[in-house]
């Protein structure tokens, strides 16, 4: 978790930061979705967010109630700690409660399609934060970093760090996903794969265990534990004399588990990617350890769905760059899309200036 003084010093960042947006299909400004019709300035804003599964998701939830409040909105924020069930009686209680626009970072976004639409029924605009809400037309807007961009990065990443340690190949590596209930998951591991699967068909790259589909690929809940049991399974059953030179991870979290798996089992540490700069993960960067991870500054993600119900607020459409991409299975939700920045040992400094935690840790 991030001290106080970091989450005072990112709160005042929030404020600051400038954002600039990018998005694969569609990187015109713009404004898109349902438009509102304006609310009192001091309204009710609910936040539904997800387990605490990852540094990001913690500091969100103080950077939501620090800005909501600036911006002189009442704010609900809500974690759902105790899963899905928990997080639908939240979204609901946020609609009973009389909330103007409830921002979704969704534990598993196929099963909020009747809260949703109780929350639509009641006239509040539903923003999805993150993570895609599936399988509903109740949702207005999507504010993401551009997910299909980090696992393209994640891909061209681990492509990179082994062919600085070996010039060239063939290469042995190992795939791990998100957890399946989450949108995102299946985005990030086919950006990845949009970069490693040519690799994989012309012989540069051999999974050497043969799990190459997200299927086989996939991490329950984000857990470190069951990334690590997998991991060990992995080495135990093909790399006794096998070198491995690659490791695909979705996220810093699995990345650190996946590098404990390996120093357990006595084996040299391979190029291991990850994602949202977490604080170990940048000092496992700095150490020579953690190859990569991404930077997706939670900062300027709260920033911008916050932008948001401030232009709902005053009866403006919320503003997109990008309403081609993301169907959502029922429609082609409006997306705002910042863009993410692979972060190695080479660039940190330079990529953390102007983060006042991570910065310290580049020195």
């Amino acid at each position: 978790m991030f001290s106080k003084a970091a989450k005072a010093a990112a709160v005042v960042g929030i404020a600051a930061l400038a954002l600039t947006a990018c998005g694969r299909a569609d990187t015109g400004g713009g404004t898109g979705g349902t438009a509102a019709a304006g609310f009192p300035k001091d309204a009710l804003i609910g936040v539904a967010l997800p387990q605490k599964t990852s540094e990001n998701w913690v500091l969100a939830e103080q950077l939501f109630n620090d800005g909501l409040k600036e911006a002189g909105f009442k704010a609900d924020v809500q974690f759902a700690n105790g899963g899905v069930s928990e997080q639908q009686n939240q979204i609901s209680a946020m609609v009973t409660k009389g909330a103007k626009v409830i921002v979704v970072g969704a534990i598993d976004g196929s099963q909020l399609g009747t809260q949703l639409a109780q929350a639509k029924s009641a006239g509040a605009t539903v923003i999805a934060y993150d993570r895609l809400v599936k399988n509903t037309d109740a949702v207005d807007y999507y504010v993401a970093y551009d997910n299909f961009k980090v696992g393209e990065l994640q891909g061209q990443a681990l492509l990179e760090g082994m062919q600085a340690k070996k010039p060239s190949g063939p290469y042995n590596i190992e795939l791990f996903a998100g957890s399946p209930d989450d949108a995102n998951a299946k985005v990030f591991f086919d950006g990845a794969m949009s970069v490693l699967k040519p690799k994989i068909d012309d012989g540069t790259l051999k999974v050497v265990s043969g799990q190459a589909t997200f299927e086989q690929a996939v991490t329950q809940g984000w857990k470190a534990e069951n990334a690590q049991k997998r991991m060990d399974t992995l080495l135990a059953a093909n790399y006794t004399s096998a070198p491995l030179d690659g490791v695909l991870s979705p996220n810093d979290t699995l990345a650190r588990a996946i590098i404990t798996s390996v120093k357990s089992a006595g084996k040299p540490i391979p190029v291991v990617t990850g994602q949202d700069s977490e604080v170990e993960s940048v000092k496992s960067i700095m150490a020579g350890e953690q190859y990569s991870t991404i930077n997706k500054d939670t900062r300027n993600l709260v920033k911008q769905a916050i932008d948001m119900v401030k232009q709902l607020q005053s009866g403006q459409k919320a503003s997109v760059n990008d309403e081609k991409s993301y169907d959502n299975g029922v429609k082609v939700v409006p997306a705002y899309l910042l863009p993410p920045v692979i972060v190695t040992k080479a660039n940190a400094k330079e990529a953390y200036a102007n983060d006042p935690t991570l910065s310290q840790l580049t020195q």
